[in-house]
């Protein structure tokens, strides 16, 4: 069974911090591939401010193409109702000692209000990415409450990670600004044809 990555998220819209992290983490852990999972109802986001999950995925799969071992899944865009990770995970059925869910230091914090976290933890291992600059400490208080809640110790992996954020992405598109450099060229130009995140 190849060593899987999973990166999920909205992806609104995927940029270059979410691919360097990605193929960073891969290259740390010998993984064999990075499987990107846009969502397709986030529970913890408006859907006001999301573009269409099919316009998500598009890019998510125009952002990664180049890359061998990138892979994209639509399993949350298939699936009706709210895109739970717990669900994700069970449905990919690719046995624990294979299965690395990647997330982001204050993801991980938060890992407790999500749906079945310690079911989570017995489904794949997870990776918690610190952000550059960031002051999260895995001896806190708050990092150990998510490990004994969910029973299970993280890998931690430092990875670069570029200041970019979606939500500046997309004012600058509101703005008329340039999106140069910050994500790839095929996603700069499917969000100018299917006019993603005007005002």
């Amino acid at each position: 069974m190849a060593r899987t990555g999973v990166l999920g998220g909205s992806f609104n819209p995927i940029h270059y911090g979410h691919l360097l992290l990605a193929d960073e983490v891969l290259e740390a852990l010998a993984l064999d591939r990075v499987l990107f999972v846009p969502a397709g109802v986030p529970p913890h986001k408006s859907p006001a401010l999301l573009a269409p999950a099919e316009d998500r995925y598009a890019m998510v799969k125009l952002a990664t193409a180049a890359h061998p071992r990138f892979e994209v899944s639509d399993v949350e865009l298939r699936r009706a109702g709210p895109s739970y990770t717990v669900d994700t995970l069970e449905a990919l059925r690719i046995p624990r000692p294979d299965l690395y869910l990647l997330v982001g230091s204050e993801t991980f914090l938060d890992l407790l209000s999500w749906r079945e976290p310690r079911r989570i933890a017995e489904l794949a291992q997870l990776v918690v990415v610190p952000r550059v600059g960031s002051a999260f400490d895995p001896d806190s208080a708050a990092a150990r409450k998510v490990v004994h809640g969910i029973g299970q110790e993280p890998l931690i992996v430092r990875a670069t990670s570029l200041p970019i954020s979606a939500s500046e992405l997309r004012r600058r598109v509101r703005e008329g600004r340039s999106l140069a450099f910050r994500l790839p060229d095929a996603v700069i130009a499917h969000i100018e044809t299917a006019r993603l995140y005007r005002a």
